[in-house]
């Protein structure tokens, strides 16, 4: 039986313990604050970050992992026994971290499929999660990428942020570049769509009118396409995600809670804290 050796990047959003518990190896990216420099989720975490972010007059930038960054972690995984690796990241559209695996994986000294999800923080997430239930059944590489791309084709990923201005100063809100949204209050609901790239989905004025909106077309999912996985993502807003919820199991439709996961440091300097949205798909 082949042994599938399973690396991501930090913005799957999964705390340390988790992924140790998965066994997946994290390969994370930078937040730089001025002329500091931290590693998303192992030297900054979010409610440290947020509250920085608020705090600082200086802009973060975020980083990218280098191939040799990758080329470590597979060779770790080499060493350990495994004889193929699926490396799960980030839209492309995103981030350049699935440059910096792919250059990798042609030194790796075993055989690396890297996988783009085209998604992000937790959507990422539930991807790595099913990676891992698809090695456990014994799957081979090219099956556990398969299992990653079926899921990341079908994954919804929408939020709601207070500000696109982080979004937009940091290059980051594609087809959202040009909404007015701080105009009478309009709380443009996001999607990362199906290329990896943030869109707008629906203007809707107000908050809870916007968390409303999510819940509506979860439940509309769900009666067109069935069952669902679904996570609730916050940017350290506890009371928003608590909300969000809430207004999801008010709709009566048939979805499996998976968990409530917050946004890291990396996606909230595009994000901020405000940031609340969810992640699902169908599981029949």
């Amino acid at each position: 039986m082949s042994t599938v050796g399973i690396v991501t990047d930090s913005t799957c959003d999964l705390p340390l313990d988790v992924l140790s518990s998965l066994n997946v190896r994290m390969v994370p990216l930078k937040v730089l604050i001025g002329e500091e420099s931290y590693l998303d989720w192992i030297e900054m975490e979010p409610e440290e970050f947020y509250n920085r972010l608020e705090s600082s007059s200086v802009l973060p930038k975020t980083s990218q992992p280098s191939p040799a960054d990758f080329l470590a972690a597979y060779r770790e995984l080499a060493e350990q026994g495994c004889d193929s690796i699926v490396s799960i990241h980030l839209s492309t559209q995103l981030s350049g971290t699935i440059s910096s695996a792919t250059l990798a994986s042609a030194d790796s000294p075993v055989p690396v499929q890297v996988v783009d999800t085209k998604k992000v923080t937790q959507a990422l997430g539930l991807i790595v999660k099913e990676a891992c239930a698809a090695r456990d059944e014994g799957l081979d590489a090219e099956a556990v990428a398969a299992r990653a791309i079926s899921v990341s084709e079908s994954m919804r990923l929408f939020f709601v942020l207070d500000t696109l201005e982080y979004l937009v100063k940091g290059g980051r809100a594609g087809k959202a570049q040009g909404l007015a949204a701080s105009l009478l209050n309009i709380k443009p609901v996001l999607e990362v769509n199906a290329d990896g790239i943030i869109e707008p989905f629906k203007k809707v004025k107000g908050r809870k009118k916007a968390l409303a909106e999510i819940a509506a077309h979860v439940a509309e999912d769900v009666r067109a396409n069935g069952r669902m996985r679904l996570c609730v993502l916050h940017g350290c807003t506890a009371d928003r995600g608590a909300e969000l919820l809430s207004n999801l199991e008010a709709t009566g439709a048939d979805i499996e809670f998976e968990s409530v996961g917050l946004v890291g440091a990396v996606v909230g300097t595009y994000t901020a804290r405000n940031a609340i949205g969810v992640a699902y798909y169908p599981i029949g």
